[in-house]
């Protein structure tokens, strides 16, 4: 794509259809999009155009997607072809920095998380002038400049605070340091300079102080890991100026910078050496009454985002997101001081939380804010140590949590008005939530339909929490592994539970409430066969949403945990009666045909899954409307994405195991293009495993006659990979597809396929490959396959017996028996250490695995074999009386005495002998 006006004036228009509410114009034009934008210059004309287009709908559109481009395009991964130029991206880099900083602050924000994106794989090896470019900028003077610089670094420097430690990140921070400490400090003293000279100008502060948050979060990520020299040797610059900062009261501001100030305090009162400064009972009372206290209360704008903006509320209060408030800052420093302090803090604090709950006792309607920090209080008192599975693990001995749930929550989840002091019924929910594995049995049981109660409330946050409370309670374990709260115990709520959860996604503001929905496919998940009465009416309304979000999916996690209650509907009723199946098919296969003919990406992965589980319910044979959609399955557009290729490889497994015969005489034109996935899958080192998965499939369903013509080929495809490219896991996969082959056709087959493609080579993949690798195979049904097919080369192929294979029976014995008695062999070759996380069987980046849509393993041995060690006793016993004499004379003179010894230890337990 040439950079002209030509191209600029046709991506604009593109760029527009694709805000279009429209489904027939916004789609066809991202699909526009995505095809070009492998083309050399297509990032540099989405640049020119956020810096030049007159339109600032376009310049804001063109940043996004540019940034998105950046996200799913500048990691290089193997085996998979770079879709940006060396060119394209040495002219990102030059001018990236540049852009944002001279952007408007829509854009800044977009380019800016695109250099972070960049810096994370480039930075400092591929990009070393990044840094110095950005800190020359601190001289601007320009805040607007000095303020996209520093929350840039900030994207870069953040995940500092969560890295293991490791020579290569010491490397980094120091080089970091080198450049940026020196400035970065200036610049603190500067801006502190400039806000004590615009004391009084509401607007420049507010700039200054956004600069100053940002300023104590770098220094936050920098000194995290340990405490670097030049901020020990400049503490004084900069503890004094945040103490400064920590007792201002300049009545123009409520900024986040005192919640960054007290979260710097809460991380130095937890680390033993600054232990001594926190002694003194006058400082310790003195950080409760001035820094603490004051900072639990609910604030206005606690209150405005509680109801205008419960999203960024919820998101805040339940999963601490990375924009810190007062309170969340407080709390932390209330645990840190326990760590040491907590019989002393938790005496200071216990009478104020007396007092707080005294005056709201007098006027509610007044004084509820000083329950709500009460609670606050009491919660950040007793929270020792908290996981997202169990809520809060341990607690402070010191606090009575049974005595306070039954004073002053309890009251608040009878009250018979679920509207009435929406943030107390909130906290009263969250406080159940998070101390649900202090509180005992009964009294979650008694919670249990006062939460289903609070499903009907109008705000979004209570009704929000009621549905996370529930979901979280329904995942406790009792004894024996099982579910605390048991299906029984839910019984007589049942009914009113999946009303009041489907009818809260009709409340306003929850319409793809994740949540509620979470909540919904818990329930089911607990209920089981209670819930099937209910299911011909909730699945109407499951598809009729699930019709609604495919329009436009915007909630990841909300569209998850519906397919995930679509499979546990499937799956719980169609165990009770499996010819229910249809009646899904009916209710899900218009919404499922609509998702495919639009192609909606996001949901493609989940419908492939789904159709597998209902394909697997139906006893041998595929019906017609599965048939229909055979041919579509197999275009290359579909296996172009990372996502599709597990799901639909499971899909095509499921259309083998259900009708091979079908495929062989309906369809037997596709068998080709069944095989090219096979081919495309087998040649990358991240999806070869699921080309074997397909491949096993095709040999164990397909009638033999329908493949005879591709055997061969197939078998050369898989030795020129062998040649290219050996990795372990494609060992593995290709030791368990020999060994099924040679189960299924016979041993003879296996030796004859492999020496009509090279005379002698059955012996030199026994010798180079079985042999000594055999001991990496895991899995159980994956090692009762290799143990079968090695056990019929021993006793069913004649050239074993007596062509130069034969000196190769005993070291395959040995090695058989060493596969059945030693240990696996996990080790894993240097250099293969380090191919990526995705590369590894079971885990995709781009595919979210539905649990309730899960597989049961299959075992195409099955019953057929019980116990391989017997199976391979009784065959050596065959093998012994057709030729007498021959197998002892070999055992006896080659196989070591170890081996022998756990040999006659199979035949003892088979009852049978060699003759």
């Amino acid at each position: 794509m040439e950079l002209n006006d030509a191209n600029l004036q046709t991506l604009t228009e593109f760029l527009r259809k694709t805000l279009d509410p429209d489904p027939t114009i916004r789609r066809p034009a991202e699909k526009f999009l995505e095809s070009v934008e492998g083309n050399q210059n297509y990032p540099l004309l989405l640049l020119t155009l956020l810096e030049k287009s007159q339109d600032n709908v376009i310049r804001v559109c063109a940043a996004v997607t540019f940034k998105n481009y950046i996200k799913r395009n500048w990691r290089i991964v193997e085996d998979e072809p770079d879709k940006i130029s060396d060119l394209d991206r040495t002219a990102i880099k030059a001018n990236i920095v540049n852009l944002m900083l001279s952007s408007p602050e829509q854009i800044q924000k977009q380019l800016s998380d695109a250099i972070s994106i960049i810096g994370r794989e480039d930075f400092p090896q591929k990009w070393p002038d990044l840094l110095t470019e950005m800190v020359t900028r601190f001289r601007s003077g320009d805040f607007h400049i000095i303020n996209g610089v520093l929350r840039t670094a900030h994207s870069l420097f953040k995940r500092y605070r969560h890295e293991f430690k490791s020579n290569e990140l010491w490397s980094e921070i120091k080089l970091v340091l080198d450049t940026f400490a020196l400035p970065l400090t200036e610049l603190f003293k500067a801006t502190i300079e400039l806000c004590q000279t615009h004391a009084t100008d509401i607007n420049a502060l507010k700039v200054l102080f956004s600069s100053l948050t940002l300023i104590s979060k770098l220094f936050y990520s920098l000194n995290f890991q340990d405490l670097p020299e030049f901020f020990e040797d400049n503490m004084e610059t900069w503890m004094t100026n945040f103490h400064a900062l920590l007792t201002l009261d300049n009545k123009l501001l409520q900024t986040d910078l005192v919640s960054n100030a007290i979260q710097f305090l809460a991380s130095v009162c937890e680390r033993p050496h600054y232990k001594h400064l926190f002694e003194d009972q006058n400082t310790l009372t003195s950080i409760c009454e001035k820094v603490i206290v004051p900072n639990m209360e609910f604030r206005s704008a606690d209150e405005e985002a509680f109801e205008d903006n419960s999203e960024e509320y919820i998101r805040r209060d339940l999963e601490g997101s990375d924009i810190d408030t007062r309170r969340r800052a407080a709390c932390d420093l209330v645990r840190g001081l326990c760590k040491f302090f907590e019989g002393p803090v938790t005496a200071i604090f216990s009478g104020y939380v007396n007092s707080m709950l005294a005056e709201y006792a007098k006027n509610p309607g007044e004084n509820w804010k000083h329950k709500d920090a009460a609670i606050y209080l009491v919660t950040s008192l007793a929270s020792k140590a908290q996981t997202q599975k169990h809520g809060i693990t341990q607690a402070n001995e010191l606090v009575n949590l049974t005595e306070f749930f039954v004073n002053h929550i309890l009251p608040d989840l009878k009250s018979p008005n679920v509207n009435e002091f929406p943030v107390l019924k909130a906290d009263a929910i969250k406080y159940v939530m998070i101390f649900r594995s202090q509180l005992p049995k009964e009294q979650l049981l008694q919670a249990v339909p006062l939460l289903i109660t609070h499903l009907q409330a109008e705000s979004t946050v209570e009704h929000t929490y009621a549905a996370h409370a529930l979901e979280r309670l329904f995942t406790m374990r009792g004894p024996n592994n099982s579910t605390l709260i048991t299906a029984a115990e839910m019984a007589p709520f049942t009914e009113q539970l999946l009303n009041n959860l489907f009818k809260a996604l009709a409340l306003p503001g929850s319409a793809e409430n994740e949540y509620i929905m979470k909540a919904i496919m818990r329930s089911f998940s607990l209920l089981q066969e209670a819930i099937v009465p209910y299911i011909p009416t909730l699945i109407g309304q499951l598809t009729h949403k699930l019709l609604l979000v495919s329009k436009n999916p915007s909630k990841p996690h909300f569209n998850h945990y519906l397919f995930e209650s679509l499979c546990l509907s499937v799956r719980i009723t169609c165990k009770a009666n499996p010819t229910t199946v249809s009646s899904f098919e009916e209710a899900l296969f218009p919404v499922f045909t609509e998702i495919l003919q639009n192609d909606v990406q996001e949901f493609l992965p989940y419908v492939f899954q789904v159709m597998s589980l209902l394909l697997e319910i139906h006893s041998n044979s595929i019906p017609a409307s599965y048939m229909a959609l055979f041919p579509h399955l197999l275009q290359p557009v579909l296996w172009e994405r990372t996502g599709n290729i597990p799901p639909l490889v499971r899909l095509l497994q499921a259309y083998l195991e259900k009708g091979g015969a079908t495929i062989a005489g309906s369809a037997a034109d596709k068998i080709p293009g069944l095989l090219g996935v096979f081919q495309k899958l087998i040649a990358s080192k991240a999806n070869d495993h699921q080309g074997f998965y397909l491949l096993n499939s095709i040999i164990e369903h397909m009638p033999p006659e329908s493949i005879t013509q591709y055997r061969k080929q197939i078998f050369i495809l898989l030795f020129q990979r062998l040649q290219g490219s050996k990795t372990t896991k494609f060992i593995k996969s290709f030791l368990v597809f020999i060994n099924l082959y040679c189960v299924k056709y016979g041993a003879i087959a296996l030796q004859e396929i492999f020496d009509s493609i090279q005379p002698k080579m059955f012996g030199m993949v026994l010798e180079k490959i079985v042999i000594p690798e055999v001991q990496k195979v895991s899995g159980t049904v994956e090692k009762k396959i290799c143990a079968v097919g090695i056990t019929k080369v021993l006793t069913e192929c004649p050239a074993m017996m007596d062509t130069e294979y034969t000196k190769l029976w005993i070291p395959l014995l040995q090695a058989l028996i060493g596969f059945f008695e030693l240990p696996e062999d996990d080790s894993i070759p240097d250099d293969e250490h380090f191919i990526d996380i995705e590369d590894t069987p079971g885990y995709q980046t781009a595919f979210s695995q539905l649990a309730f849509a899960g597989k049961k393993e299959h075992d195409p041995i099955g019953d057929a074999v019980g116990n391989p060690k017997i199976l391979l006793a009784q065959s050596l016993h065959k093998l012994s009386t057709a030729c007498p004499g021959r197998v002892p004379s070999m055992l006896s003179t080659s196989l070591n005495a170890e081996a022998l010894q756990f040999l006659q230890g199979y035949l003892q337990a088979a009852t049978v002998q060699l003759v």
